[in-house]
């Protein structure tokens, strides 16, 4: 019997949602989704997409940033010097693609960054804090299998547009 009444309870919690914004048992129905619009980013102040991607999009307050690996803009090649040079133009290829968003380094609220080698680790860290000197963004790092054009870095981010 106990074991009904909990099943029922948890039915009966599943079966009538309940709106926070009104009083228990008069629900307003499902919320409605606000439109928000979706503005794409291009510039040409890093590097284009090498597949079908944009290099950002905003919508609302947020900028969603492709990933960047360390292409120079002006040649479309990768920059040599190992991974200190990457890691140093993948981070200033994120800050240009966020300038175009009309957002920056300080704005940048989480980051993903993929390296082909964790034994980079390390210096990754030295460079990254000289782009996030203050309040560094939350971030998570995973070493992957293999990056476009063999890179050695590629960092992604989420980021709020400045006011």
């Amino acid at each position: 019997m106990k074991k009904l009444v909990s099943t029922l309870v948890v039915f009966a919690s599943l079966s009538f949602p309940v709106n926070s914004q009104t009083s228990p048992g008069k629900s307003t129905g499902p919320k409605k989704r606000v439109a928000t619009a979706r503005r794409v980013i291009k510039t040409d102040k890093a590097p284009q997409g090498i597949g079908v991607y944009s290099q950002a999009i905003v919508v609302g307050e947020l900028v969603f940033t492709s990933g960047q690996i360390g292409i120079d803009p002006k040649t479309s090649q990768m920059v040599d010097g190992g991974f200190e040079a990457q890691a140093d133009h993948v981070l200033r290829n994120l800050a240009a693609v966020l300038e175009a968003a009309g957002s920056d380094m300080s704005q940048v609220l989480k980051t993903t960054v993929f390296l082909a080698d964790l034994e980079d680790f390390n210096k990754m860290n030295e460079i990254y804090r000289r782009h996030f000197k203050e309040d560094p963004p939350a971030r998570s790092t995973v070493q992957v299998a293999r990056l476009p054009r063999n890179a050695l870095i590629e960092i992604e981010a989420v980021a709020l547009v400045k006011k």
